[in-house]
């Protein structure tokens, strides 16, 4: 088997928060698979959490569009190389217009949508910037009422879909939906391969107790339900009103929530990080 990498140790450390000596045994036990690690720490007890998301590491902004009479949305993702570039007028500028057209075109293929105009001018801001430019995804939401939130620093946007209520509590949901990121809308919406293998850990987790079988039965049983509430939607606490459930404001307002769409810039982009130092000091011994 290879040997396993400084870097796949350090992920693993950033996933778990556990010490480098533990994260190369699990990986070395793993076969250097770094879910299947993962997975091993947790059904043993050793790691309290593990981040669902992968690292992100690519830059840019997400933006959002709202039809005025709130029957569709559409929100699209552009990628830069750099926060700073991100941040530029020109770039944000580039985004609105993509974001424009996917909107009036409803497209979501970005390869359709960059064709011709857009393309020419991604290709302009790449010369005039000297930064790669990647129009990543975009995706409509639709039905209902539909409402949209993007958070001031323009890296997490969501559009949500709801049956009655008004656009006000569309973008209220949004806003919990951005801050808390449930999975799902409902419990049963949540995968059922998902929920195996939780239980699995979980079961792995109660067996060391030492408890009779039944009494781990009925902890299993709790902590699925718990996981179920926590990850969705509408079982969460409202963000702005912790004593409220989401399900029950919406229906408070006569509202059913339909669907959610969540973007966060860079969710699952690898970024390649380079150790400056370290490439110096090897050119130095090279030389």
């Amino acid at each position: 088997m290879a040997a396993i990498s400084a870097a796949l140790v350090k992920e693993l450390r950033e996933r778990t928060g556990l010490g480098m000596m533990e994260c190369k045994r699990a990986l070395k036990e793993a076969g250097g698979d770094i879910e299947k690690a993962i997975e091993e720490m947790r059904k043993s007890g050793q790691a309290k959490a593990a981040k669902k998301a992968g690292r992100t590491a690519a830059e840019g902004i997400v933006m959002t569009k709202v039809a005025d009479d709130a029957s569709f949305g559409i929100v699209v993702e552009v990628n830069s190389e750099t926060d700073f570039v991100a941040r530029d007028d020109g770039f944000v500028a580039f985004v609105q217009k993509v974001t424009d057209a996917a909107f009036e075109r409803k497209e979501t293929n970005i390869a359709a949508l960059m064709e011709g105009e857009l393309e020419a001018a991604r290709l302009e801001l790449v010369q005039k910037i000297g930064e790669n430019i990647s129009v990543r995804r975009a995706v409509i939401v639709e039905g209902g009422v539909v409402g949209s939130y993007v958070h001031g620093n323009k890296r997490i946007a969501v559009l949500v879909s709801q049956e009655g209520g008004d656009v006000e509590l569309a973008r209220d949901v949004s806003m919990h939906v951005a801050a808390v990121n449930p999975q799902v809308v409902n419990k049963e919406d949540m995968p059922a391969e998902l929920v195996e293998k939780e239980k699995e850990i979980f079961k792995a987790q109660a067996e060391q107790s030492g408890k009779p079988a039944e009494i781990i039965e009925k902890m299993i049983v709790g902590r699925i339900n718990k996981f179920l509430s926590e990850s969705s939607l509408v079982e969460q606490p409202f963000v702005k009103d912790p004593d409220t459930k989401v399900g029950a404001l919406a229906k408070k307002a006569g509202a059913t929530i339909n669907s959610f769409v969540r973007f966060e810039v860079g969710e699952g982009i690898e970024k390649e990080e380079v150790d400056f130092a370290a490439e110096v000091a090897a050119a130095a011994a090279g030389a």
